[in-house]
């Protein structure tokens, strides 16, 4: 006896997930961050490049260094911006003279300006995550003067205290006398934070994606 009953696939079963096409896989880092990355840190370097003018008898100039932290923090965000950051700060410890004054190597690390070099990672850090939480989460016109304020925050609580330390650890100087050779920088960087978030918001407003990704349609909302 034949057993002709037939085997049907259940008609209830799950579809497979839409793939979209056209967005291609995640991938972590991607060839715009790879290139903004690049560009930033050839543009830390050329700030570094420019002569500094000397201020103070402990070997710490005005540079256009800050103005270059802060506007890669604004533009990259945290992530990026710091490894910006990272990469121009690597540059010069394995030996290529792109610090202020033509100084390369680790032995930076035990000279004046070390508290700021330092300081710079940070920096871009923290003004990068605010940032970031400013344009995708604020209306355009709070944009200037949030990320001022983030801006000054920022140099002041992370650049000038790290700085300070910097000073203290390296020169062996007191606090107060730290304090009083960092305080003719303040004036200069608060006015180069109003111009670093002028050129950001700039680039924000002409280039929206580069902090605020477009999201990609799945196939089956495409279809509807």
């Amino acid at each position: 006896m034949t057993d002709d009953t037939r085997v049907t696939a259940p008609t209830d079963a799950p579809a497979a997930p839409a793939i979209d096409a056209a967005a291609g896989p995640r991938r972590g880092v991607d060839a715009q961050s790879v290139a903004l990355v690049a560009v930033f840190t050839a543009l830390l370097v050329a700030a570094a490049v420019v002569p500094g003018i000397p201020l103070g008898g402990f070997g710490v100039p005005i540079t256009l260094q800050t103005l270059a932290v802060m506007l890669t923090g604004l533009v990259l965000g945290p992530g990026r911006g710091a490894v910006a950051v990272l990469l121009y700060l690597l540059l010069g410890f394995v030996g290529l003279p792109v610090f202020s004054r033509g100084q390369s190597g680790l032995q930076v690390l035990s000279g004046p300006t070390a508290g700021y070099l330092v300081s710079f990672v940070v920096a871009a850090a923290v003004v990068g995550l605010a940032a970031q939480v400013v344009v995708r989460r604020t209306r355009k016109a709070l944009w200037m003067p949030l990320l001022v304020a983030a801006s000054v925050a920022t140099s002041i609580v992370v650049v000038h205290v790290l700085g300070v330390v910097g000073l203290m650890v390296n020169l062996r100087l007191p606090t107060a006398a730290a304090i009083s050779a960092d305080l003719p920088f303040l004036p200069g960087d608060l006015v180069k934070d109003v111009v670093a978030v002028l050129a950001a918001v700039a680039v924000h407003r002409a280039f929206p994606d580069v902090l605020v990704r477009p999201r990609h349609r799945t196939a089956g909302a495409a279809r509807r």
